[in-house]
């Protein structure tokens, strides 16, 4: 085993930032078996040990060496709010100060946490609270599955956490190694073992990392869509502008043909005489026709200085009825936590934004005011 001499002791490795492989790797660097990292993994996720001391079949050498230049540090729950339907949102902060939330949501058969993986958002989304705020940094591995790890432990045994979504703050592929990572962890049956077609990754449509993430990763894939046409998603998912929907609908076809769920969840948030007319619902049928979908429509969920409404129930409704009348499965979702801003699109945290993106939006509005 490699042993420290060093007179100035090393910084603390963090074991959440691994998953199975890399914590493979840094035992096999120490002079360890790879299987040490199957071990460490069940008793910190199956066994909920962090005193390496009581990691029993581990080898007293090692378990003094872990407990001396390791840790098993989550970030910490500082706030909670409960909402009257049972959601429960977290404000989880990093030891550098900025806060992120993540989003329980109990259900009969199973629960769901909604994960972030951004402080705040790299994307501008104009219909997004998340967005208003800015952008700090990515989460580490340890801040991803921190929040499952977190989650878990407040809940206790009294229900499993069953399925994962990566749609809390952030864009996810623009942090495409720790949210791998992370995912990795949760699927991995030495952690959480949640099955792949539990844990879903949300993006807004960064097109290479869609496609990277094809190869290296199998989980289902939702896209938040909004728009059925170029102009207008340009407008309002600005992201558009780089990678248009003719490159976004062919990841998605590629996506879709090893998938585990063999489609693509759609995510189109319904804003009132913005994109959800009956020629907007044709041209999303059109948009869809060769892509294997399933969509999704959010009622938008208000927040303040938003300049959208919500569209009425009737006409989400008779958006609904021409996709599913064309052959395209639509749902409406139901919203979740909206007392307590858990609810889509809500999300705010506490963001030291490096993006200047709020002084921009104050200039703009200045601007547009004189």
């Amino acid at each position: 085993m490699i042993s420290a001499t060093a007179s100035v002791k090393p910084p603390l490795v963090n074991l959440l930032d691994f998953d199975r492989k890399g914590l493979q790797a840094f035992f096999v660097n120490l002079g360890e078996k790879p299987f040490r990292a199957t071990q460490v993994l069940k008793w910190i996720y199956q066994e909920g040990v962090t005193d390496f001391n009581q990691m029993t079949n581990l080898s007293k050498t090692l378990r003094t060496y872990l407990q001396d230049y390791c840790q098993i540090k989550a970030p910490t729950i500082v706030a909670e709010q409960l909402a009257s339907d049972g959601t429960c949102k977290w404000a989880v902060e990093m030891h550098c100060g900025n806060r992120v939330e993540t989003v329980y949501i109990p259900e009969e058969r199973r629960a769901t946490l909604c994960v972030s993986s951004q402080v705040g958002c790299a994307l501008a989304c104009t219909f997004c609270s998340t967005a208003k705020q800015g952008f700090n940094r990515n989460l580490a591995v340890s801040e991803i599955i921190g929040q499952l790890y977190l989650a878990q432990q407040r809940i206790g045994n009294a229900q499993r956490i069953t399925n994962v979504v990566m749609m809390g703050m952030g864009e996810p592929l623009l942090n495409f190694d720790n949210v791998v990572a992370a995912m990795n962890l949760m699927m991995d049956d030495f952690s959480y073992g949640l099955s792949k077609r539990r844990v879903t990754i949300s993006t807004s449509g960064v097109v290479p990392a869609m496609r990277r993430l094809n190869e290296v990763c199998d989980v289902s894939m939702a896209v938040s869509l909004h728009a059925p046409n170029d102009e207008l998603r340009n407008q309002i998912v600005p992201i558009n502008n780089k990678y248009p929907l003719s490159e976004l609908m062919d990841a998605c076809r590629e996506y879709a043909k090893t998938g585990p769920r063999k489609h693509i969840t759609f995510e189109y948030v319904m804003l009132e005489d913005i994109n959800d007319s009956v020629e907007n619902a044709h041209a999303l049928v059109k948009l869809l026709k060769n892509v294997p979908s399933k969509v999704n429509l959010i009622p938008f969920n208000p927040f303040p200085q938003s300049d959208y409404q919500c569209s009425s129930f009737s006409v989400i409704l008779k958006f609904r009825d021409i996709l599913n009348n064309a052959g395209i499965v639509t749902t409406i979702r139901k919203t979740r936590g909206e007392d307590i801003d858990a609810a889509c699109g809500q999300l705010v945290g506490q963001v030291q934004d490096k993006s200047r993106r709020h002084l921009k939006l104050q200039q703009a509005k200045t601007i547009h005011a004189n």
